[in-house]
Parts: structure tokens; C-alpha cells; sequence
């Protein structure tokens, strides 16, 4: 879905572009731009391509044939399936589109972990017999997967109506990520080639992903699983299936069975912001530095010998959290802060724990101007932030951090509407 599939720009103070899942379920923000490379003039090598009104698109489409029917696709597939395709101006318009506000992290959380959703879930996690299969078989907790199911499509209730194919045709040819793109599309094609799904079957998103919880097709054909033993992968309209599927993907996205996902934690007064995002340790040695966990439970015997490392999404003044290697194969489904303490909260309040114990704190959004005034200005006296593009990604983070240090400031990496006038003061910009 689009809100899903764009979350890293709409939570762009979370959002962290360099560490993009290796899988990719639902989200094209994840996968690197390729640029637009020169489509070369190649004859179209079949007749049923007619022209769609769109020279980029006919050009792309007549190199695309011949490089999707060298990858496998039969002739008789592309044909009939690529016959009077037009490009989709939807989802060229959702590609290109970053939002004028980022939405703050606190917001975002606190809309995706309702009452009403926590109690549905719940209903769910008491209701599916095949919840422990999924659990004792891939490892990661029924709550986690209901959670996933919830984020991506409401439980199933919302899937995305947009053909895949013709979603993925037209980001392919506009060039932005055409190599993500093509791969995903002949991955579509071959699904409907072997006779799995039909393609009235493929609807999903602008970004191709698509069935309950919002697999791209090369993840389809590579993790989906007949949880139903009917002898077909339905990920579109078997909940058994969609589920199965999701915990096979957690399993090949290395969940740790027995281990947190993240713990809330406490900070003590005077504590160093600075380590936050760039120091993983074991609990006890956070415990040293006078952290301790919100709900003053003991760490289990799993958590004890993990790496942890802290983070604070809302800065200084929101909740803290200890997060273990499962925070981030929940980010293999979406990579964004935002959505796995989305999904892992969720998750907790499905399990029956309680809200956190440090409130979200009222954040102003950030425009994208301000967003992207704030990395000139790190750039301008001496913090390279990466691109000033408006994304605050750990390369921004980080500058803040560091500029935040040298200026005797608490260096949380938060990025604030007061910070973002310092630093236009700092660096004289208008």
C-alpha cells in the first residue's frame, strides 16, 4: 500500500538508508535509484506491442521483451500479458512524491497502536489454531506476525487494487529504479506464466506488493508457503497462507528465537547521548552506565547475550529503547524505525503487556525545507551529512550528533524545530 510503501519518507526522521533489507517485501523507498539509463532504439520484437502513447515507455518496453524473455519469461507470456500495456501515472506520481511534512515518530505509533486494533489482534491471537505451527516452526511469535498482518493490509481488509504489472512496467521505464523494477516484474510475469496466479490475481500497491501482508513477487516466489495444504501459495485470499508466509519470511530474515525485539529503558540523569545508534553491548554493560529496563522485569537469559544498541526516536525527551538484532529483521520487512517499533509494539500490546511507561512527547512536523536546511546548514560548518535531500537518515543523524556535542548540547540526533533555527543562525542561511 502507498502509506506503507513510502514510509520511509513519510517518517523520514526515522527512516535509515543505509541499511536497506536485503529481502524487500513492500517497500521501493528501500531499493537504490539507479538514475535513467539510455533506452536504446531496439525494434520491438513482437506485434502484439503496440504503442502505448508514450515514445520512453514503447522504447523501454521493446529492450525490456528481450531482456525478460533471456531471463526465462516465455514469449507466449510476454506477448499476451505486455499486450496494450500503458504506463500508470499513479505510480509514477507516487515514486517521485515526497511529502511536504515528516510525520514525528510519536504520531505515527501512537495511530498504528490503537485500542481498537490491539483488541482485534488480540481476538486473532486467541482465534487461529495455526498460530503455534507458524510460531514453532520459523520461530518468530504469533504476536509479531499478527502485527505485520495488521500493519500491511488491516488484516487482510486492505490490499491495494492496482495492477502489479502495470505498476511495475511503468517504474521500470521512468528509470528511477529500473534494475529493482524489472526484477520484480519478470518475477510477476513468471508468476502468472506457471499458472499460480492468474494476473487479475496481482493486485497490490504502486510499488508491486501485494496479497495480506505485501510480498514483491520475487519474495513470493521465493518465501511464500501453502499454509493451508490446499496446494497453492494464496497470499491474496488465504489468511493461513499469508501467515505461513510471513513467518517463513521472519525465519529467512534471521529472527532469534527467545530474544526481544527491543526492551524500553529508563536513562539516567546526565547520561551521554552520543552513544545512541553507534554502541551495541550486552544489557549488563548498559545496566553499568545506569541504564535499566522501564518495567523493571529481569533481561532474560537470551537477552543477556545479545548485542543491544539505544535508541531514542523522539529524542531526549520521548521513551528510550534497547534494541536487539530482531528490531532489525522486523526492518527487513520495511526499513524504518518507525514501522518495527510499530510492528514490535503492537506485538507487545497483543501479548498483553502495557503502554509504555514514558509518554510521546508533542512533536512539531518538520517541513521539507526545514528538513533539508538543517543538512546544508551541518554541511556548511563542517558536519557532512550526506545529501541534503530531506530524508534525516543515520548519515544526518549522525552530523547532528556530532554538531550537537561541539556545541555542549545534549546529543540525541533529534532533530527539532529549535535545532533546525540554530543551525540556519549557525550557518547564516535564510
Amino acid at each position: 500500500m502507498d502509506r506503507r510503501s513510502f514510509l520511509a519518507l513519510i517518517v523520514a526522521g526515522c527512516a535509515d538508508p543505509s541499511l536497506e533489507p536485503s529481502l524487500g517485501v513492500s517497500s521501493p523507498a528501500s531499493q537504490p535509484a539507479s538514475g535513467t539509463p539510455a533506452v536504446p532504439a531496439i525494434p520491438a520484437p513482437s506485434a502484439s506491442l503496440t504503442p502505448s502513447g508514450d515514445p520512453n515507455f514503447d522504447a523501454w518496453m521493446a529492450g525490456f521483451y528481450v531482456r525478460a524473455r533471456d531471463a526465462g519469461v516465455p514469449a507466449a507470456v510476454l506477448d499476451r500479458e505486455l499486450a496494450g500495456l500503458t504506463p500508470d501515472s499513479r505510480a509514477s506520481v507516487q515514486d517521485s512524491r515526497q511529502p511536504e511534512f515528516s510525520k514525528p515518530v510519536g504520531d505515527y505509533v501512537k495511530g498504528v497502536v490503537s485500542d481498537a486494533r490491539v483488541i482485534q489482534g488480540r481476538q486473532f491471537r486467541d482465534s487461529l489454531p495455526y498460530l503455534s505451527t507458524i510460531e514453532q516452526r520459523y520461530g518468530a511469535p504469533r504476536e509479531i506476525v499478527l502485527a505485520i498482518w495488521a500493519m500491511e493490509s488491516a488484516f487482510g481488509k486492505i490490499q491495494g487494487d492496482m495492477d502489479v504489472i502495470r505498476s511495475l512496467a511503468t517504474l521500470a521505464a521512468d528509470g528511477r529504479r529500473r534494475v529493482w523494477a524489472e526484477g520484480e516484474l519478470i518475477a510477476a510475469l513468471k508468476i502468472v506464466g506457471s499458472g499460480e496466479a492468474p494476473r487479475s490475481r496481482l493486485k497490490g500497491s504502486w510499488a508491486g506488493a501485494m496479497g495480506q501482508t505485501q510480498f514483491l513477487p520475487s519474495v513470493f516466489l521465493a518465501t511464500a508457503v501453502d499454509g493451508d495444504g490446499d496446494g497453492v501459495r494464496d497470499i491474496w485470499g488465504s489468511t493461513a497462507d499469508a501467515l505461513f508466509s510471513t513467518g517463513a519470511y521472519m525465519a529467512k530474515a534471521s529472527w532469534h528465537r527467545g530474544e526481544s525485539w527491543a526492551r524500553e529503558v529508563i536513562l539516567p540523569y546526565g547520561f551521554d547521548y552520543s552513544v545512541v545508534e553507534t554502541l551495541k553491548q550486552p544489557p549488563a554493560d548498559w545496566a553499568a552506565l545506569g541504564v535499566r529496563r522501564a518495567d523493571g522485569l529481569p533481561w532474560s537469559s537470551a537477552d543477556q547475550a545479545a548485542q543491544a544498541g539505544l535508541i531514542l526516536p523522539s529524542g531526549a525527551g520521548g521513551p528510550a529503547f534497547l534494541t536487539f538484532p530482531n528490531h532489525m529483521a522486523i526492518r527487513r520487512y520495511n526499513n524504518s524505525t518507525a514501522y518495527a517499533l510499530g510492528v514490535g509494539l503492537l506485538a507487545d500490546r497483543f501479548g498483553g503487556e502495557g503502554a509504555l511507561v514514558t509518554p510521546w512527547p508533542y512533536e512539531v512536523p518538520l517541513s521539507l525545507a526545514d528538513r533539508i536546511a538543517a543538512q546544508t546548514a551541518l554541511a556548511r560548518v563542517g558536519f557532512d551529512p550526506g545529501p541534503a535531500d530531506g530524508v534525516i537518515g543515520s548519515g544526518t543523524r549522525a552530523a547532528l550528533r556530532a554538531w550537537q556535542k561541539a556545541r555542549g548540547l545534549p546529543a540525541d540526533g533529534y532533530l527539532s524545530v529549535d535545532l533546525v533555527r540554530k543551525l540556519r543562525d549557525e550557518a547564516q542561511l535564510p
